[in-house]
């Protein structure tokens, strides 16, 4: 399968060299210019977690493809879209008279309707998934991640096309296990409140990697999801459907808070993907933090501890060009 991945972020990065090791052809498209700075490879330091529970360390510089142009009658088979969701409506403008004959799979947090948030994109040509890997780029230009055995796919509401078929078993062939999410919908929004909790304590603490063993943190960002629940079903999410996800911020936090204070201390994967978001600036974050409030106020579900945390989120950071950031993985 011909391969393209929008951007070189930290997502496209790591399942584009999966992908690529499975034996598909891989390019990543970037703004024009960037090519040249990025240079022809990329220093990956990943735990792989495909084989080995506690993950196979992989330190290799990894040869890359550029385009900086894009045609509407190119020849890709797919294109792998993961952007911030608040950088979105962006690339789908962009993509969407450039679609050609591909599936495009839309690779990451959605918090409005899915159909409405994939603009003019064809419905019909469209795969939903979400990555189950991350990490950061380090000064140096190093990717430091984690990559876990399975990647989430889903639908809504009706079995998967043949084109959302050939894109699982790309991702299969690649050694990854499918997990399916008939909900999709709900469960993305279930784990896009998950984020805003655990979001509201990296804002509080400076970043992400500030939680890494950090049992008390951990502890508030559980509670500030718990109390989300209440705004899932205003939104119309059957719980019920989605326990699993849910068992973290409705378990007791005497026991939840310390295992996951464990996991990132001492489960390579686990602690480096955490650690590597260590960007004060970053704006997903706020992003997130700041379209859950609004929705909550919205529908009057009380979010306290949300709440507390806004004076870190209130204001977005520095404006993205459109286009231009969103391919550099910039939030």
């Amino acid at each position: 399968m011909k391969i393209l991945m929008f951007g070189r972020g930290v997502i496209a990065t790591i399942y584009g060299w999966t992908l690529q090791r499975a034996g598909h052809d891989v390019e990543f498209y970037v703004r024009p210019g960037r090519a040249a700075t990025y240079g022809d490879a990329v220093d990956l330091d990943l735990f792989d977690m495909r084989r080995r529970v506690w993950g196979r360390r992989v330190a290799e510089k990894w040869p890359v493809r550029y385009r900086e142009a894009l045609e509407p009658d190119h020849d890709f088979d797919l294109i792998v879209l993961s952007v911030p969701h608040h950088r979105l409506p962006e690339a789908t403008a962009f993509l969407s008279p450039r679609v050609g004959r591909a599936t495009v799979l839309v690779f990451g947090n959605l918090w409005t309707e899915p159909l409405a948030a994939v603009g003019a994109l064809p419905p019909d040509r469209i795969a939903w998934g979400f990555p189950q890997a991350g990490g950061g780029f380090d000064a140096d230009g190093v990717l430091h991640g984690g990559l876990l055995p399975s990647v989430v796919f889903g639908t809504l509401g009706r079995p998967p096309t043949d084109r959302e078929q050939a894109v699982r078993q790309a991702f299969r062939e690649a050694g990854l296990r499918i997990k399916e999410r008939p909900d999709f919908r709900g469960w993305l929004w279930v784990h896009f409140v998950s984020d805003a909790g655990m979001f509201s304590q990296g804002l509080r603490r400076g970043s992400l990697s500030e939680l890494v063993g950090a049992r008390g943190d951990l502890r508030e960002a559980l509670l500030a999801g718990r109390e989300l629940l209440p705004l899932l079903q205003a939104r119309g999410v059957d719980l019920r459907r989605h326990r699993g996800g849910l068992l973290p911020f409705r378990a007791p936090t005497w026991l939840t808070a310390p295992a996951l204070a464990w996991l990132t201390t001492h489960v390579p994967p686990a602690r480096v993907s955490l650690a590597a978001h260590d960007d004060p600036d970053a704006e997903e974050p706020r992003a997130v933090c700041r379209d859950v409030l609004a929705e909550a106020r919205r529908l009057g579900i009380s979010a306290p501890r949300l709440e507390a945390a806004e004076p870190l989120f209130a204001r977005a950071g520095r404006p993205l060009s459109p286009v231009r950031d969103v391919v550099e993985g910039k939030s």
